[in-house]
């Protein structure tokens, strides 16, 4: 059994759906196959020229799929790096892909991508339609493989800075992740106690006659609060979280102050500011490994800092290396960069050798990030057992002392 698949170039404002289809060669074997088309016609025209005889077709019914994440676009870079350098064609390569490929978005992306490869575009050119996976980093790396005859090189040291930036936000987000939710639950819990739980033992302490401790009043004061204006609190708390977020996505001003808020959290903004340091110099290492020149790859490096405040930086440093200040200078006139890496990038530059020096900062700091990390978890731990004790104990311990109280008359 033999595979053939091709497809004709898709015009503008048609849509190509999947066919599967069967025929025989011109010696009588069998062949099978799928095919991106606008019709049924299409299919067997684009076959007919290839000599062979259809005998069936059949339209399929492709799912919407999941959202297309960037482990997914890790994982494809990863395997067609991998077979690239085995010696396989890159059409083969990225029918292999698609077929082993659980996600139905990734496969008609991938798809459409071949499509443009096999009628004359260049990879990088394919992979530019669709800027939200595939930033103009990875398009310039690939790019730059193509023109120098090292693409399977180039993929593969792109899938491995991809698995590393991967593991650093991973690593990050565990790191928020336990603290975060440990926060929202408390938060769901204390707000049930103050509208339905407290307000119960309200009415039962009112049949009580008796006076009631300050911290019962302090609390049943609250709760009364709570009840009275709880849908103008939500409101308020979700509006501003919208509001931020709005503002965030949108104003360059905003991020830059956020994100420089964020960098001053204690314990927590240390830890983003070694993960950014990590993704800045493991970026530039890598676009300058591949023969990037330095100002073009500085246009890259910025926005995969993740970081506002870096790419605010990072812009300076293109200016003015640009003008011709050497990159240590630079980097040191934004006073975002702790000594030790302004220390390595001049030792890089002295020796040629830049390159090596940020891919050994990039190590270092996301050894640094693995630790702090491990601090982190275990410092949270208590913290946040002492103030669920305190909170959620402080208000039980409040409702049940005049209980406590009417035992001791009695």
């Amino acid at each position: 059994m033999a595979t053939a698949a091709s497809a004709l170039r898709k015009p503008r404002g048609q849509t190509e759906d999947l066919y599967t289809w069967e025929g025989k060669d011109k010696t009588g074997k069998i062949m099978r196959g799928e095919m991106r088309a606008s019709g049924e016609t299409v299919v067997q025209a684009s076959l007919r020229r290839q000599g062979i005889l259809v005998t069936k077709v059949k339209k399929q019914r492709l799912s919407r799929g999941k959202k297309i994440t960037e482990k997914d676009v890790t994982l494809f870079t990863r395997q067609l790096a991998t077979m690239l350098r085995s010696g396989v064609p890159m059409l083969q390569a990225f029918d292999i892909s698609i077929k082993g490929n659980g996600n139905p978005s990734l496969a008609r992306m991938l798809n459409d991508i071949r499509t443009d490869v096999e009628t004359g575009s260049s990879l990088s050119q394919a992979l530019r339609k669709y800027p939200a996976h595939f930033d103009s980093l990875y398009c310039n790396l690939v790019g730059a493989g193509e023109q120098a005859g090292i693409l399977d090189s180039l993929l593969d040291r792109l899938a491995t800075y991809k698995e590393k930036i991967l593991a650093i936000k991973a690593k990050i987000k565990s790191a928020l992740f336990y603290p975060a939710m440990v926060l929202v639950v408390a938060a769901l819990v204390i707000s049930v106690m103050m509208l339905f739980v407290i307000p119960e033992f309200k009415k039962v302490f009112n049949d009580f006659g008796a006076e009631l401790p300050a911290p019962t009043l302090m609390v049943i004061a609250i709760s009364d609060f709570f009840v009275a204006h709880f849908f103008i609190m939500a409101t308020s708390v979700v509006g501003t979280i919208a509001t931020l977020t709005y503002f965030y996505k949108r104003s360059p001003k905003a991020q830059n102050t956020m994100d420089r808020l964020i960098l001053k959290f204690p314990v927590i903004g240390d830890v983003i500011r070694k993960a950014t340091i990590a993704r800045w110099t493991r970026t530039l290492s890598t676009m300058f490994a591949a023969g990037v020149p330095l100002v073009e790859a500085l246009d890259s490096v910025g926005g995969a800092s993740g970081n506002h405040v870096y790419l605010v930086a990072t812009k300076q440093i293109q200016t003015e290396v640009s003008t011709g200040t050497s990159l240590t200078v630079a980097m040191q006139n934004t006073n975002v960069f702790p000594t030790m890496v302004v220390q390595m990038v001049s030792i890089g530059e002295e020796s040629g050798q830049l390159d090596s020096m940020l891919g050994k900062v990039a190590e270092f700091f996301e050894r640094e990030v693995d630790d702090a990390v491990a601090s982190l978890s275990q410092l949270m731990e208590p913290i946040i057992m002492v103030f669920l004790g305190t909170v959620i104990g402080g208000l039980v311990v409040a409702m049940y002392l005049p209980i406590f109280k009417l035992g001791s008359v009695v």
